[in-house]
C-alpha cells in the first residue's frame, strides 16, 4: 500500500491510518465498519452523552446517529463515541451530588482524551444536561479541531404545566401541610413526561442558549424541543457542517473569543439564566485563553435587562419559548439595540449578524419576551456581591421578585443535609439567614447544588422571609433570596467559615454587598480559633478534585494555567 495524497483536513487522522505502517490500525477500524475508501475521508468524532440515567439524555443516542449520517453524507466518515453524564434532578439533596461539578472535568478529560488519541480531525458533541453541555465545550476548546455543539432539546411541560422544580416545591409545601401525599405522588407522575432537559430556564437550557449566542451551535439549536424532527435535522446538519469547518480551517479559538462571550453573558441575562452560567462560562473562557471573570458579568450586567418570563422566577417554560421563534428573535433584538457583537464568526461559517439577517420578530401577541423599552427587571438578575463574607465574590439571583435588600439573623448549618432537616421540622424560620458551609469545590468537595433546600423554602411558604447562603452553588431551578459561589470558601478559611447562629447578615443586590455585622477585631478572633475540617474524602475522584480545584470565583477548574 503507498501513502495517500496529502489532505488539509486530515491532519490528526492521517497519522493514524495512512501508510503501509499503519495497517493494524486499519485492520482494527475494519472490524468496526470502516472500509478503504472510509480511509481517506477526514474522521468526525461524535461525542455522545447518552445514557438511562437521566430523561435529559435518554435520547441522546438517535441524535448522535443522525449527526454520524450528517458527517458521512457530506463526505466525512462519522464514529460515534461516548462520555459520562450524571443526573442532578435524581443526585439533589444527596452525597452523590457532590459528583455533579466533577463530571464536568471528566467528561472534558474524557472527550479530549478519545479524539487525541484516535486521531479525530473535527467533532460533534451533543449534551442534554446542566454540566455536560459546558464539560463538551471545555473539551472541544482544549482539543482546538473544527467543532459543533448540539444540543439535545428541552423536556416538554408536564401535567397542569409542571416540571421537575414542581416535584421538590411539592415536598415543602406537603411538609407545610398544604399537599397531602396523593397530590404529592400525582405531581410527581406527571411531572416528567419523557425525554429532554428540565423545561424552565434553568442551567441546562441557560447553557444550550449561551453556547447558540457563543456561536459554537448552529442556529435553533438551543432552542428545539427534544423529541422533534427539528431536532434530528440540527443533529445531521451540525454533523455536515464539520467538514465545512474542516474545508475552510474554521476552529473554536476562531469562534470563542472575548466578544463572543461577552454575547453568551448579554443573551444569559435577557433570558434570566441560571447562577451556574457564571461558573461555566468563566471556566468554558479559561479553556480556550480569554480571560473572563466576576467583574464583567458586573460591567454587562448594567447595560443589559431581563427580559424573558421563563421560569423558576416567570411563568413559561422553553417548550413556549419554542413555539414563538426560540431565541433567534431575542438575540436580532439584542443586535439591533448595539447589545450584541455582530462581528463574531460561528459555526456556520457567518458572523452572528449575518445568522440573524433574515430572523422575523416575535409574534405581536406573545408575552415570554419583553420589549426593550419595558424590561421586566432594567439591569441584570446576575448579582456579583463582595464584602466581608466574600472578599473574592459571591453569584445572586436577584429578580427582584424577592426583594433587593435583606437583613436577617445567621442560622448556621455544615452541611446541606443539615439544613435540609432544619427547614423541613420548622427550626428554620421568618427573619432566618440560613448559611449552609463547607459545600465548597474542595470543602464538600463539589459544590453540591441546594434546590432541595432552596425548594423546601419555597415550598413552605417563606421564599420572601429566609435568605439562603453558601459556598455552595445553586441549580438553574432555585429562587428566592439566594446566594452562592461564596469565595474563598469555608474550606479554605474563608469568613464564612467564621459566622456563628446569630450574627446578623445583610444581603444588599443595589450597592452588590453581603456583609455579617462584625468588627474585623472579632472576625480576626474567630480566625485565629479556627480549624481547617479534615477532608472528606482522601482517595478517588473526590479527593483527586479537592486537590486540584480552583476557586469558584474562576470557574472552578482542574487544569488553571501556571
Amino acid at each position: 500500500m503507498t501513502d495517500t495524497p496529502k489532505d488539509s483536513r486530515r491532519q490528526h487522522s492521517a497519522p493514524v491510518v495512512d501508510g503501509l505502517g499503519k495497517s493494524a490500525s486499519r485492520a482494527m477500524l475494519r472490524a468496526v465498519g470502516f472500509t478503504d475508501d472510509d480511509f481517506s475521508k477526514p474522521q468526525v468524532g461524535i461525542a455522545s452523552t447518552w445514557s438511562q440515567v437521566t430523561p435529559c439524555n435518554s435520547h441522546i443516542d438517535g441524535l448522535a446517529d443522525e449527526a454520524r449520517v450528517g458527517a458521512d453524507g457530506a463526505g466525512g466518515k462519522g464514529v460515534i463515541f461516548n462520555t459520562i453524564t450524571i443526573s442532578d434532578g435524581i443526585a439533589n439533596g444527596t452525597e452523590g451530588m457532590k459528583y455533579s461539578l466533577v463530571s464536568r472535568e471528566v467528561i472534558a478529560d474524557s472527550i479530549e482524551t478519545v479524539a487525541g488519541c484516535e486521531g479525530f480531525d473535527g467533532l460533534v458533541a451533543i449534551g442534554g444536561c446542566d454540566k455536560n453541555m459546558p464539560g463538551c465545550l471545555i473539551g472541544l476548546a482544549r482539543l482546538d479541531r473544527p467543532s459543533v455543539f448540539v444540543y439535545g432539546g428541552t423536556i416538554l411541560p408536564g401535567e397542569n404545566h409542571t416540571d421537575i422544580v414542581s416535584v421538590f416545591e411539592a415536598v415543602g409545601a406537603h411538609a407545610k401541610g398544604d399537599l397531602d401525599l396523593i397530590d404529592v405522588k400525582h405531581i410527581e407522575e406527571t411531572a416528567i413526561p419523557g425525554p429532554g432537559a428540565c423545561g424552565g430556564m434553568y442551567t441546562a437550557n441557560t447553557m444550550a442558549s449561551a453556547i447558540e449566542a457563543l456561536g459554537m451551535s448552529l442556529p435553533g439549536s438551543s432552542a428545539q424541543n427534544a423529541v422533534s424532527q427539528a431536532k434530528r435535522d440540527d443533529c445531521a446538519a451540525a454533523g455536515a457542517q464539520v467538514l465545512e469547518l474542516l474545508e475552510r480551517d474554521i476552529r473554536p479559538s476562531h469562534i470563542m473569543t472575548r466578544e463572543a462571550f461577552e454575547n453568551a453573558i448579554t443573551l444569559v441575562i435577557t433570558l434570566g439564566g441560571s447562577t451556574n452560567a457564571v461558573l461555566h462560562l468563566i471556566a468554558m473562557a479559561n479553556s480556550v485563553g480569554v480571560a473572563l471573570s466576576l467583574d464583567d458579568f458586573t460591567r454587562l450586567g448594567k447595560k443589559v435587562p431581563v427580559l424573558a418570563d421563563l421560569r423558576p422566577s416567570g411563568h413559561y417554560m422553553m417548550s413556549e419559548l419554542v413555539e414563538i421563534g426560540g431565541i433567534q428573535p431575542l438575540m436580532k433584538m439584542l443586535l439591533d439595540a448595539g447589545l450584541l457583537h455582530g462581528d463574531c464568526l460561528t459555526v456556520t461559517g457567518r458572523t452572528l449578524a449575518e445568522n440573524l439577517a433574515g430572523v422575523a420578530p416575535y409574534p405581536d401577541d406573545q408575552r415570554i419576551i419583553a420589549p426593550l423599552d419595558a424590561p421586566l427587571k432594567p439591569e441584570s438578575h446576575l448579582r456579583i456581591l463582595h464584602g466581608n463574607l466574600a472578599p473574592e465574590g459571591a453569584v445572586a439571583k436577584i429578580t427582584g421578585k424577592e426583594g433587593v435588600r435583606f437583613t436577617g439573623t445567621a442560622r448556621v448549618f455544615g452541611s446541606e443535609e443539615e439544613a435540609q432537616a432544619r427547614i423541613n421540622d420548622g427550626t428554620v424560620v421568618a427573619g432566618d439567614v440560613v448559611v449552609i458551609r463547607y459545600e465548597g469545590p474542595r470543602g464538600g468537595p463539589g459544590m453540591r447544588e441546594m434546590l432541595t433546600p432552596t425548594s423546601a423554602i419555597m415550598g413552605r411558604g417563606l421564599g420572601d422571609s429566609v435568605a439562603l447562603i453558601t459556598d455552595g452553588r445553586f441549580s438553574g431551578g432555585s429562587h428566592g433570596f439566594v446566594v452562592g459561589h461564596i469565595t474563598p470558601e469555608a474550606f479554605d478559611g474563608g469568613p464564612l467559615a467564621l459566622v456563628e447562629d446569630g450574627d446578623e447578615i445583610t444581603i444588599d443586590a443595589e450597592a452588590d454587598t453581603i456583609t455579617v455585622a462584625l468588627h474585623e477585631a472579632e472576625l480576626e478572633r474567630r480566625r485565629a480559633a479556627w480549624q481547617q475540617p479534615a477532608p472528606r474524602y482522601r482517595r478517588g475522584v473526590l479527593a483527586k478534585y479537592a486537590r486540584t480545584v480552583s476557586s469558584a470565583s474562576t470557574g472552578a477548574v482542574t487544569d488553571l494555567p501556571d
